[in-house]
């Protein structure tokens, strides 16, 4: 669909696509006209927005969108539905029976609109009869768009040119006297809203991006920010919009629409949300850039901005009991909400003024039928009431169940007896329960501040109309649910997806938080058990504002965790509420001069402020976190002041506190498991390179394998006696934590016959022979052992053994590279060994590099550095210092493949200072 909206002027005639020729009429001959043109031709056209829309099915619904939306941001709203209902028909005979793209023109004019339809299929022309009155059938398909046009428009026409049939109707406004666009019935004084004091309107614009670009002073006044202070916001850092996964309008997208009433909150700047009803408008400016007007009034103050619900016509001339009236419709009006939400609030006001009570609440019960969810109210303060639950069954008798209609006289003689009425000021009050096929779904009911107001005749009547809707609501709950479960499944599976993703007990925790909040939760923290001897622990703290993390973090640090209770759901917590009150009264008396008061019963270091107090202020809930029969944490949900959770949001809560609850076992087995390896896998590695004057090591180690330190390679530098070193490089047969038990015994075994005074053969003779003592835990082993003793000349003399290991390589000043020893056989696999030693002399400035098979044996596809490129990579490394060497080795494996290694490696490096470098 392609659209556009051109302000002002008179737009010029539609031309069709391809050859230009003059628009022309035609009518069939022999036929009667269909219209008569006698539209005025000096109207002024002050607006025109235009779209085309696809030979598709769906175009039809995207074409009454924006028909209304268009009348809607013209403030035609008399208008729209019959607009809707001419373009819906004249649109689906375009996409659905002239199988044309259909093209909508809406120009808006002093005393109406005028809609044109037009598509591109003009041998179709009119099925015209002798008369206008017989030309098709309501019950038809075809003809009945033009039926629709002669009954409902002002004026209507058709329109032919040869490559378009363009189908015009004008709709005028309804004459009403100047300045009236709705009136009520007259009313007594006492019948009239009350407003506290002065009503206040704030008045705020925001931009095509969301952000403040106008504060007038009511808005200062109510919610305590000055304009400096917000201007260039985004309204959405202030707006407090429910969060409900698979329902609702978000407040960006609200702000989107043309035209928007409803109630949300406006965080204010003592952190409280005043609730507030506002009513949006989109504009555009004189630059055609498009903002939005919002004007807000507080909650119980509605009536100043709420358009009245528009009856229609037929409605008003046809008596109430006639034989074709709906008492759903009676009662609701038309058109009914489509959601649940606005049905609800259409219930409650309507009982209210039905009973002419001051307010009117509704309650959903729960799937079990034990408690009742507050879900819509009026004349309440509903946001602290909103999700509220009360039990069914309050107490004996029939006024105790809400499965009975009940009449309470006047509520301060039995206090308690409605408890969603506590503190209102109400007195008198009627409720009646909706039930579906003789299950209780719900609860309405009507109260008045006067006591006596109501008998068994208002509760009859307010029974018939109880029935009425019992099933529609019953209806749009299951399709909220539907919507709701759906968008749970969803988030339930991306959840299991984040936690599965990593074993990080650190980064478990941070993924819970962050999937709770602000999905489920304003606020939340975990507390996690390390063992059944220790106390909770309050591990990691979120809101949804960053700033207040820290407030309630010291708050819950201050006062004791909540039980670790293993009963499965989510159970109450009041307790953080009722001490940041307190402690919050005591902050307010402190800065006022007062003391006393219920502050002695809290530290004066949790010190919370306003906000924090407001943040944890509303309903608090704890999931146990169940993991293998045990309790090793805690999740804890919070709302802000006034707010509670819904039932739907609870179970979803508890779904995702089992998933969390084993990824968190997950992780700390995980953690303990990495840490013992760890532990045991350092315990084999040298503790230290000793320093030897006159001979510069180094060693470069890498382990194959997550979470290994040590595997089957291994090296060992050691003092012998009488300034002899003993020096070690070796690769058992395979890698991790087997091979790694192998290394350890032979990194033991070889210091500990090489310090008993053995030659370099006997140590890997007597070796040999341990590991063929091991049996079937036996692995082979390749190992170069050596021993060295420094000269006078500054040279170093190396006696070597090579048993079945990559030949150790020698390094000259003049580049040369040599083997400094020649291969013999393998430990471990044949019991009688005859090996002898090689001397070598390092010259100063000579280099001796001793690798495992990782280096030499790192492959990239069929490639393989082995032992000439390993040559070749030393040659380079003339003057280099041994720690360079090295450096340059392990750089040079690592570049030769793209893919991680696979093979343990070792380096080790040894060289002899040269003269000039001593001096």
């Amino acid at each position: 669909m392609t659209t556009g909206v051109i302000p002002g002027g008179q737009p010029p005639e539609p031309q069709p696509t391809g050859e230009l020729l003059p628009q022309q009429r035609s009518e069939p001959a022999g036929h009667a006209a269909l219209h008569a043109d006698n539209r005025p031709r000096s109207s002024v056209i002050t607006a025109r927005a235009a779209a085309t829309f696809e030979p598709v099915g769906r175009s039809v619904a995207t074409a009454r969108s924006f028909v209304r939306d268009t009348l809607q941001g013209w403030g035609f709203a008399d208008i729209v539905d019959d607009a809707v209902v001419l373009t819906s028909e004249l649109v689906t005979n375009a996409v659905v029976h002239a199988g044309t793209h259909a093209d909508v023109l809406c120009l808006r004019t002093d005393d109406g609109a005028r809609i044109e339809v037009s598509d591109r299929y003009p041998e179709r022309e009119v099925p015209l009869q002798s008369t206008a009155a017989t030309m098709g059938s309501p019950d038809r398909e075809g003809g009945r768009g033009l039926q629709l046009c002669a009954a409902l428009a002002a004026r209507w026409g058709v329109d032919y040119t040869p490559t378009h049939k363009n189908v015009w109707f004008q709709l005028n406004l309804p004459q009403r006297p100047v300045g009236t666009r709705s009136a009520g019935p007259s009313l007594p004084a006492e019948l009239l809203p009350l407003a506290d004091g002065r009503v206040r309107v704030a008045v705020l614009q925001v931009d095509r991006k969301g952000s403040l670009t106008a504060w007038n002073e009511d808005a200062e006044e109510l919610f305590g920010y000055a304009s400096s202070e917000v201007i260039g916001r985004p309204l959405t850092e202030l707006a407090a919009w429910p969060h409900t996964p698979g329902t609702s309008t978000g407040v960006a997208e609200a702000l989107q629409l043309s035209r928007w009433e409803g109630s949300y909150g406006i965080r204010g700047a003592d952190g409280r949300v005043a609730p507030v009803y506002a009513s949006h408008l989109r504009v555009r400016d004189t630059g055609g850039e498009p903002s939005t007007v919002c004007l807000l009034v507080r909650d119980h103050e509605r009536a100043v901005l709420q358009t009245p619900l528009r009856v229609p016509a037929s409605d008003q001339n046809q008596p109430s009991d006639g034989p074709n009236t709906d008492p759903f419709e009676v009662f609701i009006g038309s058109p009914a909400p489509d959601d649940l939400d606005g049905l609800l609030q259409r219930t409650v006001e309507r009982a209210r003024d039905m009973l002419d009570g001051d307010s009117a609440f509704l309650l959903l019960a729960t799937d079990d039928e034990t408690e009742l969810e507050v879900r819509a109210s009026t004349g309440l303060p509903s946001a602290r009431q909103r999700f509220a639950r009360v039990p069914v069954e309050a107490g004996p008798g029939r006024y105790g169940s809400a499965r009975m209609p009940a009449v309470h006289d006047d509520l301060t003689a039995v206090p308690g007896a409605v408890p969603l009425l506590s503190g209102t000021g109400m007195r008198s009050v009627v409720t009646v329960p909706l039930k579906v096929e003789g299950r209780l779904t719900g609860s309405l009911g009507v109260a008045a501040e006067a006591s006596g107001r109501y008998s068994n005749e208002e509760a009859l009547r307010l029974q018939f109309a109880a029935d009425r809707i019992a099933l529609a609501v019953e209806s749009a709950r299951l399709g909220e649910l539907e919507r709701l479960r759906r968008g749970s499944l969803s988030f339930l599976v991306e959840a299991s997806d984040l936690l599965a993703g990593t074993l990080d007990r650190d980064q478990t925790l941070a993924l819970m938080a962050q999937m709770t909040v602000p999905t489920l939760a304003t606020w939340c923290a975990v507390y996690t058990i390390a063992d059944q001897a220790s106390d909770p622990y309050l591990s990691y703290v979120l809101h949804e504002d960053e700033e207040l993390i820290d407030g309630i973090k010291s708050l819950l640090s201050k006062i004791a965790p909540p039980d670790p209770v293993p009963t499965p759901g989510a159970r109450v917590w009041t307790v953080p509420a009722e001490v940041a009150h307190q402690a919050a009264l005591r902050t307010s008396m402190r800065t006022l001069g007062l003391s006393g008061g219920p502050a002695h019963r809290i530290s004066s270091s949790i010190g919370p402020t306003l906000s924090t107090a407001s943040a944890v202020g509303g309903e608090t809930v704890v999931l146990p976190l169940v993991a293998r029969n045990r309790v090793i944490g805690m999740l804890v949900l919070g709302k802000p002041t006034d707010e509670h959770f819904r039932q739907e949001i609870l179970e979803l809560a508890e779904d995702l506190s089992r998933r969390a609850a084993l990824a968190l076992d997950n992780a700390r087995l995980y953690s303990e498991r990495t840490a013992i390896s760890q532990a045991l896998q350092r315990s084999l590695l040298p503790p230290g390179t000793p320093h030897i004057d006159g001979v510069e090591v180094e060693v470069i180690y890498r382990a194959a394998g997550e979470g290994n330190e040590v595997g089957g390679d291994f090296y060992d530098l050691f003092p012998i006696g009488n300034g002899a070193y003993g020096f070690a490089i070796g690769d058992v047969c395979g890698t991790g934590p087997n091979a790694a038990a192998v290394t350890g015994l032979a990194r033991h075994a070889l210091r500990l016959l090489a310090r008993e005074g053995l030659s370099g053969p006997a140590v890997l003779e007597r070796l040999n022979s341990a590991i063929l003592d091991e049996g079937d835990r036996s692995r082979f082993l390749t190992l170069l052992y050596g021993e060295m003793r420094l000269q006078e000349d500054g040279s170093a003399e190396l006696k070597v053994v090579c048993a079945g290991h990559p030949l150790p390589l020698r390094l000259r000043q003049d580049g040369t590279v040599v083997a400094a020893a020649e291969p013999q056989p393998l430990l471990g696999v044949i019991e009688d060994l005859e090996l002898y030693e090689e001397t070598v002399t390092l010259d100063p400035g000579d280099v001796l590099l001793c690798v495992t098979d990782g280096v030499t044996e790192r492959r990239e596809g069929s490639r393989m550095l082995g032992d000439d490129g390993l040559a070749d990579v030393l040659t380079t490394c003339t003057g280099l210092t041994a720690g360079a060497v090295a450096a340059r080795i392990m750089r040079a494996v690592e570049r030769f493949a793209s893919d991680a290694p696979s093979d343990d490696m070792a380096i080790l490096a040894m060289r002899v200072p040269g003269i000039h470098q001593d001096a």
